[in-house]
């Protein structure tokens, strides 16, 4: 088991939703917090929130898209609490859209913000994690990482990029024989602000060739699970350095479908 009692926490999109989810487990758990968002207002609420507590805790604005702004955040964090021992990789947009209605603006930003802002937390944190020899990383994928609908295409895309990154980081620390663990999560419907948030901060063209689509998954997830109990699953998962974080298992049944398609698929061609 992982002791994660004094040790120091990164998190992305950490001003609302999953993220500040987990930074109040880990609050709880005696971590001390480093948070990123890009919602300055936001952070800076997250951040005095947890003073108020009593808990230790720093923020800083950050763009993942950019590397230089992920290699900041971590020289803040190692400026103020000396080291970083747990990183998670949470921030995320999601647009709808059909494949070919999306402009390439529209994809870019999603593999921006969606795959390319946890290839950047990777390349900077990792190296920094085996050098001490412990540790864990995280990044917040999705069940859209590991099956595939409409309207959601370069969500998809990217979710499913997450997925293939962080198994491949666990492949590669376990052929190292280090002792740095990875995860990755995979979340069902959460109550969080995604939807509405992506649509406010969205710098292209509105798209509403799904807006329906949106509305009816803004919807859906209203209904779904809280971010603080993501936070506890996220917790557990670190301390018992598992590698898979589901918050719906039931939702597994959906990937179970397409390798039974694609092992049909195969088997009528014999």
């Amino acid at each position: 088991m992982y002791e994660v009692s004094g040790k120091t926490a990164v998190i992305t999109g950490a001003a609302s939703g999953i993220g500040l989810g987990i930074a109040r487990a880990f609050a709880a758990a005696d971590m001390k917090l480093v948070l990123a968002d890009i919602d300055g207002d936001g952070l800076d609420a997250a951040v005095q929130s947890f003073l108020d507590g009593g808990y230790a805790a720093i923020g800083r604005r950050t763009d993942v898209r950019h590397e230089a702004e992920i290699q900041a955040l971590a020289d803040a964090a190692i400026d103020e609490f000396g080291a970083v021992h747990v990183v998670c990789n949470n921030a995320g947009i999601g647009i709808g859209g059909a494949v070919e209605e999306m402009s390439v603006d529209d994809w870019a930003w999603t593999l921006d913000v969606d795959l390319w802002s946890v290839i950047h937390g990777v390349r900077v944190f990792l190296p920094l994690l085996k050098a001490q020899g412990e540790g864990h990383i995280t990044a917040t994928s999705s069940m859209a990482g590991l099956t595939c609908g409409p309207q959601l295409g370069a969500y998809h895309v990217a979710k499913h990029g997450v997925v293939a990154l962080m198994d491949t980081v666990r492949a590669e620390l376990r052929a190292a024989g280090s002792d740095v663990r990875s995860s990755v999560l995979c979340p069902g419907p959460i109550d969080t602000e995604i939807v509405r948030s992506s649509r406010r901060h969205h710098d292209g063209d509105a798209l509403d060739s799904a807006g329906t689509f949106m509305d009816q998954l803004e919807s859906t997830l209203r209904e779904g699970m809280a971010p603080d109990e993501v936070g506890d699953l996220v917790l557990n998962a670190v301390r018992n350095e598992r590698f898979w974080i589901l918050t719906h298992p039931s939702h597994l049944a959906l990937a179970q479908r397409r390798v039974d398609q694609i092992r049909a698929d195969h088997e009528h061609r014999r």
